[in-house]
């Protein structure tokens, strides 16, 4: 690959793409151009906003030869259809998570990485932040002792009026555990080295009763190798007045001290991530370090031959924690919704 590669987006259905784009201008690569035949206006507010130009054939970007990577924020249940796509016409393809929304999903994602023929990425950003780059350092370093338990709360706002359709229809975006939990699953073994051995929850539905298929709580317990025992809970339960998104918490314990990570900061003090270590010096904040790399160059290392912080492996036990706890939980309908008392299935 040289230093003169463009690279495309076939699928731009969310924002989140928004931030590879960002990343590839910073390091000098130019777009071919964005191609998205429904969410027209999100497509257009990014090429505008990016200075990119509009695509109306996706052929013209996989059949361009300066464009060695394609960047997707396609609809979730559509993204490994992209993937094999990319692989037939040798394009390395960068996507927003989730990559799978199903059990047959993962398998053609692992069938893909197997031939080898392209380089996957997935925007798995949480590792790139400096506050969770700083617990690691802490976690490796042994700071906090063996660790005992993470406890992740990931609350969104969703804004049910300015989401496309398919995000309440589960088989076409997930459901809420795939699409929110992925994050999560990745930072378990991130944080720790350990695999995943067993996981259990639910999800609930207490709102939309017009998108049956929508949960907007979702809450599960994983027991990793070790005995390391976690929780994981994310609902689209913050209020539209919220000071952000999602008041995002992330809690370590260890057997000699506890860090807390607070991806949005603090509404009190600061806006900023934090993170706050107890130990024998106390509370504390500490000084965050930033990542010594951007997402996007990561990838284009790999892409190189290199060793990415990010492998085709960390991108398919992270979809298969979260295909796994789909499966494996319980699903609750509030009684506001249904005939009187809550339904378990």
């Amino acid at each position: 690959m040289t230093d003169r590669i463009k690279y495309g987006i076939i699928g731009c259905q969310h924002a989140h793409i928004g931030m590879f784009i960002e990343e590839m201008q910073r390091l000098g690569y130019p777009c071919a151009g964005v191609y998205e035949p429904d969410n027209t206006k999100l497509a257009r507010e990014m090429a505008e906003r990016f200075g990119l130009a509009i695509s109306l054939d996706r052929r013209s970007l996989l059949e361009d030869d300066d464009v060695g990577i394609i960047g997707c924020a396609a609809v979730n249940n559509e993204k490994i259809d992209v993937i094999e796509l990319c692989e037939s016409y040798g394009k390395h393809v960068m996507i927003d998570k989730p990559a799978v929304t199903s059990r047959e999903g993962l398998r053609r994602l692992q069938a893909v990485m197997g031939r080898g023929r392209i380089e996957i990425g997935m925007m798995l950003t949480e590792r790139f932040r400096p506050s969770l780059h700083t617990a690691r350092k802490l976690v490796m370093a042994g700071e906090l002792g063996e660790i005992v338990h993470i406890s992740m709360r990931k609350p969104h706002r969703l804004n049910p009026a300015n989401r496309p359709a398919w995000h309440f229809d589960k088989q076409k975006s997930g459901g809420i555990i795939n699409d929110l939990l992925v994050h999560d699953f990745d930072l378990l073994r991130w944080l720790t080295g350990r695999e995943v051995e067993a996981v259990s929850g639910y999800m609930a539905k207490s709102i939309l009763p017009e998108h049956p298929s929508f949960y907007d709580t979702a809450a599960v317990h994983a027991v990793m190798e070790g005995g390391i025992t976690a929780e994981l809970y994310a609902d689209w339960h913050t209020p539209a007045g919220s000071w952000t998104w999602g008041d995002g918490r992330i809690f370590i314990t260890g057997t000699i001290g506890t860090a807390e990570i607070r991806l949005e900061g603090d509404p009190l003090l600061q806006s900023r991530e934090t993170v706050l270590l107890t130990d024998a010096e106390q509370l504390r904040p500490l000084e965050l370090e930033a990542p010594p790399k951007l997402l996007a160059q990561d990838f284009l290392d790999r892409i190189r031959g290199g060793s990415g912080q990010i492998s085709h492996r960390d991108i398919y036990k992270a979809s298969e924690g979260t295909i796994e706890a789909d499966e494996a939980a319980r699903v609750i309908v509030r009684s506001t919704l249904e005939t009187g008392h809550n339904q378990y299935r």
